[in-house]
């Protein structure tokens, strides 16, 4: 019978607590303040969480979606489905619905004309043009409505469990809805992913059409260190951004929503990202190859194989000093032998007091071959007495 383990690495790597949660504070005193309801400020490289706000309630993007939209047509791009070259049509329901009949963010492309892939990315990222998200969808899907059901296929296998998207640009739409969390893990896999693409983020201004429009991103003007990613607004989502900076090599990724003005915005999104470079710095926790646990093994020559992560782990702590961690290796177990060297068998999970920080995938250090029939046999006895025993826990 496989069960979900959950394995405690004690204080063996360096700089972690004692094993135990500590009680999260409301606010702590050398924390930003700030008036985003919801908010998240991640290492972009390993995915640490510095801080964090209410960010998995749902909350509606208004233009953060165009991220998702964006991870898409760049993946497309990647497989070799679309072209930078390519042409794709304006249709009547583009130019009304997000061009300029519509009053919104557009990046004024004329009904009927063709528009090269490269541009409409431009006029998406930099100008925020509703009717470049809508061409892109039609072209690529049909039709907005199945591009948006496949951005929420697309966002499941990328590991955003909740969010839903309805359609391509973020406009009002209840089937539209992402968590503060999940814009910051996208914006994290868009960097890492796509690096030829990710520059258009930090362009400052972009023209079509004779028009000039210049990025909405309030913190490119900024002297800290940030190249993207993008802003939004609707009356139902209030102003919203998620942005990235670099400063001595350590890149963070930034997300405010909710907020009530445009300079909230910016000031909340400055203020997080100031605070981040300021109050951390990265430490190994595990060097590379370094052994961080077993999992069980089931019918195997040996009852464990060793965990390891795939490269170094680091993680990011306060320059004041050591704080309590807690690491644990999360799996489904026991593992049926034979197990291969390199498999993936489960996950690394750090927490900072209730607040996981960190989640690093681990695999088998090495092989573990079948092992002889008696020893599986003890090990069918074994799990078989487990679960009688679980199961007799539970009716009491």
């Amino acid at each position: 019978m496989s069960i979900r383990r959950l394995l405690t690495v004690a204080a063996l790597a360096a700089g972690l607590g004692a094993a135990g949660f500590v009680p999260a504070l409301a606010q702590k005193k050398d924390e930003p303040q700030i008036a985003a309801p919801h908010a998240i400020l991640i290492d972009a490289d390993f995915g640490a969480v510095l801080y964090e706000r209410d960010a998995d309630k749902l909350i509606f993007p208004a233009s953060l979606a165009k991220l998702m939209t964006a991870e898409y047509v760049f993946n497309e791009i990647k497989e070799g489905r679309v072209k930078l070259t390519d042409e794709f049509p304006v249709s009547e329901n583009a130019w009304r619905k997000g061009g300029a009949p519509s009053h919104g963010s557009t990046m004024y492309a004329a009904i009927h004309s063709r528009v090269p892939v490269s541009d409409l990315l431009r006029g998406m990222i930099v100008q925020s043009g509703n009717d470049a998200c809508i061409v892109l969808a039609e072209a690529i899907a049909g039709s907005e409505a199945e591009f948006a059901a496949k951005m929420t296929e697309r966002a499941r296998k990328l590991g955003l469990a909740k969010s839903t998207f309805a359609n391509s640009n973020g406009l009002p739409d209840p089937g539209t809805q992402v968590t503060t969390r999940e814009l910051g893990l996208l914006a994290r896999h868009i960097i890492k992913t796509y690096p030829d693409f990710y520059p258009i983020y930090g362009e400052r201004e972009f023209t079509w059409n004779k028009i000039r429009q210049q990025n909405r991103n309030p913190l490119l003007a900024l002297s800290i260190g940030a190249d993207g990613m993008k802003t939004g607004f609707t009356r139902e989502a209030g102003y919203g951004l998620v942005g990235s900076a670099v400063q001595n090599g350590l890149r963070l990724v930034v997300v405010v929503n909710g907020l009530k003005t445009a300079k909230e915005r910016a000031d909340d999104a400055r203020r997080l990202l100031e605070w981040g470079f300021k109050s951390f710095e990265q430490r190994i926790l595990f060097a590379e190859g370094q052994i961080i646990g077993s999992a069980k093994v089931y019918g195997g020559a040996s009852g464990k194989v060793s965990l390891v992560a795939g490269g170094p782990v680091r993680i990011m702590q306060p320059k004041t000093g050591p704080e309590k961690l807690i690491a644990r290796i999360v799996y489904t177990g026991p593992v049926p032998a034979p197990v291969q060297e390199g498999q993936a068998i489960g996950h690394l999970k750090v927490w900072r007091n209730d607040n996981v920080i960190l989640t690093l995938p681990l695999k088998a250090y090495e092989s573990v071959p079948k092992g002889s029939l008696p020893q599986r046999a003890f090990d069918a006895v074994t799990e078989l007495a487990i679960a009688l025993f679980r199961a007799g826990a539970e009716r009491l």
